[in-house]
Parts: C-alpha cells; sequence; structure tokens
C-alpha cells in the first residue's frame, strides 16, 4: 500500500512546478539556510537546505528561476539579518516602519545573490549544461561575483567542523561549500527521479553523495599535518582586550576608554609574559593629527605600558576642500618601549556612515550631507612589523574577504593575522558570533593563528585548522590571552586566490549563451523539463 500510494504521489508530481508550490518551496529553502547558518547554527541543514530550491528551479524559465531564487535569498536574509532593524531603529533616528522598509531593501539587494544563482542555472540548463555542473558553476560565480554590502558564504554553516573546513587552504570559502552543494544536488537527483519514475543515476548520485566524505578524509589527514606543523614552531603569548565601551560611552568619555584597555591589560600582563596585546576597533577613540602620532600615543599611555600593542586609533589630516579635514580608521602597532611601529589604515569602508560614495572626487558633497563620514581608504597592503615577526592586520569586516586578506598576505611574510573590530553596532544579537564564523576560516585559507580583537565581543583566537582556542562572552569586559604559534610558508589558496571562481564565472557566463548543437530536436545534452 505504502508503495502503491508514493506511485500515486509521484505520478501527481510534474516538472516545472507551479508558480505557488515552486514558490512555497523557494521560501523554504531560504528558511533552511538561515537555520543552518552560524547564530542557530543547525549545521545539518547544510546538507539539505538547498534541495526544495533545486526542486522549485527545474524547468524553470531563466527569468522564473531569478524570481524563486531572490525569494529563498530574501527569506534568508530578512530572517539571518533581522539585526539590521534594530540597528536602524536604534541609531537612524527614525521609526519602526520606516526602518523596516530600509532593512527589507537592503535584504532585496542581497537577496541578489541567489537570484544570479537561480538565473544563472536556468539559463545554463535551458542551452544544454548538465544540471549538476550548471547548478556548481552557478552557485561558485554567484558567491564569487555578486558584490554584498554585508558578506557572507554557504561555508559558514559548517564552520564548527574542522574536518570539512580543511579544503579552505586549496580554495577558500566556496571550496568548503561545494562538497555541501554536492550532497545537496544527490538528494535532488534521487528526488528527480522518483517524480519522474524515472531510472536513478547511481553513478552520479553516489559520485555526489561522496563528496563531503571526501573533503572529511581529506580534513582527517590535514589536521593532523598542521597540528605537527604548529607544535614544531616558535611559540608565543598573544592578549585580546574586550572593553565592552557602548557606542555613545565611547565618545562622551574618551578617557574611559583608553583606562579600561590599559587596566585590562594590565591584568594581563600580570598572569605571564606576553608578546603582544590586541586592542579593538577605535580603541583609542580621540582623533589625532597624522603629523603628531609619533609623539601622541607614547606620551598618552604606550611607553607606561611595555608590552608591545596593537590598536584602534582615529587619525585626521587637514585638506584644502569642502570636507576640511579627513579621518583613517586605523590600527597602530607599538614595540616594547611604546613607539609606534607600524600603521595600516582600513580600505573597505562602509558608505554613508564612514564615507561619502564619490566624496572624495566631489567634496562638495559633504556640504549637501554634513553628518556622513569623512574616513578615507588607506592604499597600504604590507603587514605591520613587530621585531622579527609580521602580522596581517584588517580593520571590521574586511576579515571576511578572503581576497582582500589574500592579498595583504601575499604582501609580505606575515606569521600572524590580526582583526580589530567593533561589533557594538548590531546589540546583543546573533551577528557578533556570524561575524566570527565567516572569519575563522582566514586561519585555514593561510594556516596561521588568527587574533581577533573586538569592543563588545566575540574576541577570539583562531588555530591554523579553525579552531576556536579562545572566546569571550559578548557585552562583558574582558581580557584573555593563549599561547599561539609564529607560523608561516605558503597555501595553494595564497597562490591561486579566486582565479579558479573567476574562471567558473567566465564558464557560467559563456555557458549561459551558448547554444549547443541539437541532437534530436533538443540541444546535446538536455533533458526535457517536464516529465
Amino acid at each position: 500500500m505504502k508503495k502503491k500510494a508514493a506511485r500515486e504521489v509521484a505520478a501527481r508530481v510534474r516538472l516545472p512546478l507551479g508558480g505557488r508550490t515552486a514558490a512555497l518551496l523557494s521560501v523554504a529553502s531560504g528558511g533552511l539556510y538561515f537555520l543552518a547558518f552560524p547564530g542557530l547554527d543547525v549545521w545539518p541543514l547544510s546538507f539539505v537546505a538547498l534541495v526544495p530550491l533545486l526542486v522549485a528551479l527545474e524547468g524553470q524559465a531563466p527569468r522564473r528561476a531569478a524570481f524563486l531564487g531572490w525569494l529563498a535569498g530574501f527569506t534568508m536574509t530578512m530572517l539571518g539579518f533581522y539585526w539590521l532593524l534594530e540597528m536602524l531603529e536604534t541609531f537612524s533616528g527614525f521609526g519602526l516602519p520606516l526602518c523596516f522598509l530600509f532593512s527589507a531593501i537592503l535584504c532585496a539587494y542581497q537577496a541578489g545573490r541567489i537570484a544570479l544563482l537561480g538565473w544563472l542555472f536556468a539559463r545554463m540548463a535551458s542551452f544544454g549544461t548538465v544540471r549538476w555542473l550548471a547548478f556548481v558553476l552557478a552557485f561558485a560565480a554567484s558567491e564569487q561575483a555578486y558584490p554584498l554590502l554585508f558578506p557572507w558564504y554557504y561555508a559558514a554553516t559548517v564552520h564548527r567542523l574542522s574536518a570539512l573546513n580543511q579544503l579552505a587552504e586549496i580554495g577558500g570559502p566556496i571550496l568548503v561549500a561545494l562538497p555541501l552543494v554536492a550532497t545537496n544536488l544527490a538528494i535532488f537527483e534521487l528526488l528527480r527521479a522518483w517524480f519522474a519514475r524515472a531510472v536513478l543515476p547511481r553513478r552520479l548520485v553516489l559520485s555526489l553523495a561522496s563528496a563531503p566524505i571526501l573533503s572529511a578524509l581529506y580534513g582527517a589527514v590535514r589536521i593532523p599535518a598542521v597540528d605537527a606543523r604548529a607544535a614544531a614552531a616558535p611559540k608565543g603569548r598573544v592578549g585580546v582586550v574586550q572593553a565592552n565601551m557602548s557606542l555613545q560611552g565611547k565618545r562622551k568619555d574618551r578617557a574611559e576608554g583608553l583606562r579600561r584597555h590599559v587596566s585590562l591589560t594590565e591584568s594581563l600582563k600580570a598572569e605571564g609574559p606576553l608578546d603582544l596585546v590586541v586592542w579593538s576597533e577605535t580603541s583609542v577613540m580621540s582623533a589625532m593629527e597624522e603629523d603628531d602620532v609619533d609623539r601622541v600615543v607614547p606620551e598618552r599611555f604606550s611607553s607606561a605600558i611595555g608590552v608591545p600593542v596593537l590598536f584602534g586609533a582615529v587619525i585626521m589630516q587637514r585638506v584644502e576642500d569642502a570636507r576640511r579635514y579627513t579621518l583613517y580608521n586605523s590600527a597602530l602597532l607599538t614595540d616594547r618601549t611604546g613607539a609606534v611601529t607600524g600603521r595600516f589604515d582600513k580600505q573597505e569602508l562602509v558608505l554613508f556612515s564612514e564615507k561619502m560614495p564619490f566624496g572624495e572626487t566631489f567634496p562638495i558633497l559633504y556640504e549637501w550631507s554634513p553628518n556622513s563620514g569623512k574616513f578615507v581608504s588607506g592604499k597600504r597592503f604590507d603587514p605591520l612589523t613587530a621585531g622579527e615577526h609580521q602580522i596581517a592586520t584588517v580593520i571590521c569586516y574586511e576579515d571576511i574577504i578572503p581576497g582582500f586578506v589574500n592579498r595583504i598576505v601575499n604582501n609580505g611574510d606575515p606569521d600572524l593575522i590580526a582583526n580589530l573590530t567593533n561589533d557594538a553596532w548590531f546589540g546583543d544579537t546573533t551577528e557578533p558570533w556570524i561575524h566570527l564564523a565567516l572569519s575563522t576560516l582566514r586561519a585555514v585559507e593561510h594556516r596561521r593563528y588568527f587574533v581577533r580583537s573586538t569592543n563588545s565581543g566575540v574576541s577570539a583566537i583562531v588555530d591554523p585548522v579553525g579552531r576556536v582556542v579562545l572566546s569571550t562572552p559578548t557585552f562583558e569586559q574582558a581580557a584573555r590571552a593563549a599561547e599561539i604559534r609564529w607560523l608561516r610558508g605558503q597555501t595553494p589558496y595564497e597562490v591561486l586566490g579566486d582565479v579558479p571562481f573567476w574562471m567558473a564565472c567566465a564558464a557560467a557566463a559563456v555557458l549561459s549563451f551558448w547554444r549547443r548543437p541539437r541532437v534530436g530536436g533538443q540541444p546535446a545534452g538536455s533533458v526535457p523539463p517536464t516529465v
């Protein structure tokens, strides 16, 4: 009876699905994506989250597929980026309805990544590219090429599974995600054969389903090898300081923020020798004239600390235009004597809050929008030098942009990666945990320890296989230290970078517009859209 009922259900299902059913499946896929993502971390769902979307996309015209992809993306982002609404309501001064509208507009844009995936997949499939290859190329191209205001990657869903993250040393987050995508495709092929009452493509299904197993086996081999290499490397002891200053408190009482950082650093020194202490983004709030930095920093605090400190600062430069001055969101490094030995300026600035788009080209825009930030981007990609060591330093969400970090690492020979962040903007939400999860793969991509200090959490130290060896609670003052290893060397990802995935973008573009020769009335290799 059960087999007969199953056959009757399958007989009633026809692909492509109608509008309402396909839309509901797309929404379901977005919901599963959200549940699997960091913050909620129901990671097993990452192996099935894309299946409803694949069923919905099967046989659809490209325009319809783009809408279904967008619907999945909009569902995922509206749920996953819920903290945007709270942030806008707290800081914009607008009422809840208008903040909801702004949040929805941003999420609608972010959802374009999945819309692009759907369009490329349908376009390639309609021109004869086999389904699994079309979806893999569309997935890789959408993650690589679509510009996001708040970047994210599907690979973050398995950030806690070290065995599945080790492919990042070859191909970054996209390669980590592809075995997960393959499992979704294997399940889809099972369902499609069932719907069509067709012969199951066993070899294809087994090949796709084996991808995460092979990824885990690679991890099982690489993790002990990396651990052994780290154990043989020189030791160091690094501390992170989390002052937990409120956003308004940082501005109203700038001396208090500095006092907390110094006091917490002293408590770390009392626990044992330190090679480096990392403070958060803009931890020293008072803006300093660029020409006065070397004098002001030692006078104000660094000469009395006695350990190297990497801290966030705001540096001001006078200009002869409507802006009158510009600002740099900077990271400064001091040595044990307190002297400033290095500086890195943030380059990936947040539009409007940190800088006005085209403001450097047309400074008059600041007269029209006087509250827009006057920060300008840095230009140098050099790691900071601390004695015999080099530190690849990034600020705020630069740590979740793989190509950006890769460029800094390749611009020198660093043996540590450090990030200075302030996630207090987003309140007591899942955002700080999402940010940490997205950033941990930088340690694996470069096989180096990764240290991050945030104003309100989550501050952490991550080892070269992606394990979080130290973390702090959110919205508490904290000072923690841990042993690290100074590691150098080159990974395949540092050599290849994102070139393979730009090639995937090119392949997807070609296959989206190149119609293959027809065989028997159908494009070669194609399958009729309905069964």
